[in-house]
């Protein structure tokens, strides 16, 4: 079990990404504007009880007067429920953008992979995508419902704080400030460290997941390999890993805050200290020092907020940089804004304008190569009628499923075109084309739920009618029966209670519901017995009828039937023709088939004698 690598991301604390990730989050720029407002009052709130307690001080017991007493109740009571209001509108907004931006992020994060191709899965592993859209995507919502806003209420207090005291005397408030220098070379020196450590963190928490769904997916594969062992020494590198990031993190943050503190209590000291000092000499009054040692002791808890929030910040950005670059990846296959307009697209269709699907397919000079590799197709040129069968076999790597995948629009030529009903394809919509197409794959997947459910998956206002009429064009029908809960039957998670041969056919159906024009079959019956095969094929012949199909096939079997059978070798059509014509021609699709037929026979003997004895 080899741990894939996670992408590496920048060194430094990048505003950029807030500023990228608040875009995203639109909904609530009102909710947090009015939450930016309400943080501001109570920092206002806050910053003037002191002068209060001043006038309480030096007027009522310094005094020792009631005098003005009703007075300063009611603005006492009043400063006290202006705070209320603030933290109560305050706490509600925060919980609001909290639940809300976890629900945008997740929801913007699903929909980019709906309209991701498929070279996007090819690279990225399924552990990967579930740790952003899960832990990374909460850890952002509590940090834009959270602790940004503390951050501002810090700011806010700090500023309106300094300004308050450098009014009462500024000689005690200069010691106070000239200590946020040291302070500010300090949280940038720990921001370094610990955003470097989160991001090892969070990275390995990645692989962490990835390493969690390849041990449940291939757990048959473990058993049969006796992997277990192995694997578990793999997983234990893992998790020491995420165990010494994170307790390098927690080191440097429980180092953080005792610094911080510490400064905060020498400024704190020295202000008493002096203040002590004028007041015993008469230069200033005892309540205008006790409002400044509260403000100086308060002067620094919110600066002890804002190193804590910087420091959990740095855990924050390594995962909005993994959720993000989700969100900001573009789909490498996009409709021109002309087709959109007139088209719509996977989310807005405008069906009203996509004109019908005959089924003719050209494939002019098309040549195409994944990122990074060698062309698999070159010069590629095939024409295909409406309601023709087309098979394609060959070596494995040869090009086959190539071929499809491009058809379908899952990935595009490099080079040349394809076109659809004698139109370049690129000038339809994606949906268009892919709405028109049923496709059934060699390893079909089936969704947890019923089978009812599992084939109305892909056309959800069919009729119960329905359902059973495209089950029984593909021969499902007859296993069905036999269920006991027939088409309520649970399939279980991606079909498990059924067979490979009964996932087929329930695939079958569930493709053949839309009506499709164009079918396109990869490797449909190589997983399955030869029972199986004898209805998928009953099925095939069925479903077939008057639409144009593509069938990717290693067993020949399959594609007798064929109006033309084309021998893909090296990206190029080697030979073509009907199952009659190329077996006479006697060349690479007779060797093939041939051998084949000689290794078939061969198994049959053998599980004769084995029968036998």
């Amino acid at each position: 079990m080899q741990a894939h690598e996670e992408q590496d991301y920048t060194r430094r604390l990048d505003t950029g990404l807030w500023r990228r990730l608040l875009g995203h989050l639109k909904p609530y720029h009102h909710k947090l504007r009015m939450i930016v407002l309400y943080l501001f009052i109570c920092a206002a709130c806050d910053a003037l009880l002191p002068f209060l307690f001043r006038y309480a001080i030096d007027h009522f017991i310094q005094d020792q007067t009631l005098q003005g007493l009703p007075l300063f109740l009611v603005a006492s009571v009043a400063l006290v429920g202006v705070q209320v209001f603030t933290i109560y509108h305050f706490l509600l907004l925060s919980g609001q953008v909290e639940c809300g931006a976890c629900y945008t992020l997740r929801k913007l994060g699903f929909q980019r992979l709906q309209e991701l191709p498929f070279a996007y899965f090819d690279r990225m592993p399924v552990g990967f995508l579930m740790s952003r859209m899960t832990t990374d995507a909460q850890r952002l919502a509590d940090t834009v419902g959270w602790s940004l806003l503390d951050l501002c209420w810090g700011a806010c207090y700090v500023v309106l704080t300094g300004v308050a005291m450098f009014l009462l005397d500024w000689r005690l408030a200069l010691p106070v400030a000239l200590a946020l220098p040291v302070l500010t070379v300090i949280c940038l020196r720990f921001q370094a460290m610990l955003l470097e450590s989160y991001r090892k963190v969070r990275k390995t928490n990645s692989q962490i997941t990835g390493a969690f769904n390849e041990g449940i997916m291939g757990a048959k594969t473990t058993k049969t390999l006796v992997r277990e062992d192995r694997n578990m020494q793999e997983f234990a590198q893992l998790t020491d890993t995420m165990r010494t990031a994170s307790i390098r993190a927690a080191v440097i943050s429980a180092l953080y805050m005792p610094i911080v503190v510490g400064l905060a209590a020498c400024a704190t000291a020295y202000a008493m200290w002096q203040g002590g000092v004028s007041v015993m000499v008469g230069g200033m009054t005892l309540g205008t020092i006790q409002v400044f040692v509260n403000y100086t002791v308060n002067f620094f808890d919110p600066v002890r907020q804002i190193a804590r929030i910087l420091a959990e910040l740095q855990s924050a950005q390594a995962a909005g940089e993994r959720v993000l670059s989700l969100l900001e990846t573009q789909p490498a296959i996009v409709d021109t804004p002309q087709v959109q307009a007139e088209y719509g697209d996977n989310f807005h269709p405008r069906r009203e304008n996509w004109p019908p699907i005959r089924g003719e397919i050209d494939f002019d000079r098309v040549s195409f190569h994944y990122e990074g590799g060698e062309d698999v197709l070159k010069d590629f040129t095939l024409h295909v009628g409406a309601g023709q069968t087309i098979a394609l076999v060959g070596e494995t790597g040869a090009g086959k499923s190539t071929i499809v995948n491009l058809l379908c629009r899952f990935y595009e030529p490099t080079g040349g075109n394809i076109r659809i009903d004698g139109v370049d394809y690129r000038q339809r919509s994606q949906l268009w084309m892919q709405s028109s197409l049923g496709y059934v794959l060699q390893q079909p997947h089936l969704f947890s739920g019923t089978i009812r459910q599992n084939i109305r998956y892909g056309m959800l206002h069919a009729t119960d009618a329905q359902v059973e009429a495209a089950a029984r064009l593909v021969g499902a029908d007859d296993f069905i029966a036999r269920l006991d809960k027939g088409y309520d039957t649970p399939v279980g998670e991606g079909g498990n209670r059924l067979s490979t041969g009964e996932k087929q056919l329930v695939s079958f159906a569930r493709a053949i519901l839309a009506d499709p024009r164009i079918f396109v079959l990869d490797e449909a019956t190589s997983s399955v017995d030869t029972q199986a095969e004898q209805r998928i094929q009953q099925a095939i012949r069925r479903v077939l009828t008057g639409r144009t199909a593509f069938i990717v096939a290693h067993r020949l079997s399959t594609v007798r039937a064929a109006d033309r059978i084309l021998v893909i070798s090296e990206g190029r059509i080697a030979e073509q023709g009907t199952h009659t014509e190329l077996i006479r021609a006697r060349g690479h699709y007779y060797r093939l088939y041939t051998n084949q037929f000689q290794e078939q026979q061969e198994a049959a003997i053998l599980d004769t004698a084995a029968s036998a004895e």
